[in-house]
């Protein structure tokens, strides 16, 4: 019987990964025998592909030197966008750290032509971002792929919770879809135990299964992006702040993300709904939209925009 075509190419991957690799090593990395490593072995070379095996002290298996894979075809274009997805992929916290995308890099580089791998690298090794790399909250692959199977088939699944204040709960899940936002996953989801569509932060989901029931349909039209981050506008920090934009809705969109702001349109101008913990930051946000403004809550928040315009026209005059 021919071996599972993502053994084989795990195996593979093993052989060419370093010059020579026991059988005990191939059978402890891929939890299996060693009669099944044979057979595994036996599999690749019927495909052609030249394995050849060493016995005695220091014995073992390897890829005939000098053999290589048929290069992966990409033209320049499709290798640039491939790093810069890897790249990229680094700022989602997915597993610890960067080791899943080091490593998918380095299959990358193995495989594509000499010239063109050559450059890659440069690119790889010299290209900068201009924003921070955010400190997001790590998850599993394999919880992020069980999910993105849940939402596929429609499953419902089971899983345990742990909520900002520490309690833990179990909850029963449809799940609708997934989001990725400033390196944390998050999962929209209709909660059956509490009636209701709410966002859950992956990293804080344990135990997570999926159940045989079939999951609830999501409401018409839904968009999972937009009501996670109608969700991350709605966080419940210090103060609720409520402000009239002297802007057209659209252009204030233009300037506030939907993860930190609500907005409406209120005649012709814009209703600013926000929560947060600093009214002397708000102060600077509303400064930094260059518009007249008219503030409705809390009457905190006027102080703080006249101090800080005290302390910018202090600033100008000395």
């Amino acid at each position: 019987m021919l071996a599972p075509t993502s053994r084989l190419l795990e195996l593979l991957e093993i052989l060419q990964a370093q010059p020579l690799t026991t059988g005990r090593e191939i059978a402890q990395r891929l939890g299996i025998d060693a009669r099944t490593v044979r057979r595994y072995i036996a599999a690749l070379q019927a495909l052609d592909i030249p394995v050849e095996g060493q016995r005695g002290v220091g014995g073992g298996y390897r890829v005939r030197p000098g053999y290589r894979l048929p290069p992966l075809m990409l033209n320049d274009d499709e290798a640039v966008a491939v790093v810069l997805g890897l790249i990229g992929a680094r700022g989602v916290s997915v597993d610890r750290e960067t080791e899943p995308v080091d490593g998918a890099l380095a299959k990358i580089l193995r495989v594509l032509p000499t010239p063109l791998r050559t450059q890659v690298e440069a690119l790889e090794q010299t290209l900068g971002f201009t924003a921070a790399r955010p400190g997001g909250a790590p998850v599993g692959g394999g919880v992020a792929l069980l999910l993105a199977e849940a939402i596929r088939r429609r499953r419902r699944i089971r899983s345990g919770y742990r909520a900002f204040s520490g309690a833990r709960t179990e909850r029963d899940l449809s799940p609708h879809g997934l989001v990725v936002h400033a390196g944390r996953w998050y999962l929209a989801a209709y909660d059956h135990d509490r009636d209701d569509l709410r966002t859950f932060r992956v990293d804080r989901m344990s135990g997570t299964a999926i159940a045989e029931h079939a999951a609830s349909a999501p409401p018409e039209g839904f968009d999972a992006v937009g009501h996670v981050s109608l969700s991350l506008a709605r966080v419940p920090w210090t103060h609720e702040v409520e402000v009239l934009l002297d802007l057209p809705v659209d252009r204030a969109a233009d300037r506030l993300p939907p993860t930190l702001a609500e907005l409406a349109q209120d005649g012709e101008r814009t209703l600013l709904r926000m929560r947060v913990n600093s009214l002397d930051w708000m102060a600077g946000v509303l400064a930094g939209l260059g518009c007249a403004f008219e503030i409705r809550a809390p009457d905190e928040l006027r102080g703080a925009v006249t101090a800080l315009g005290e302390r910018l026209q202090r600033s100008a005059s000395g």
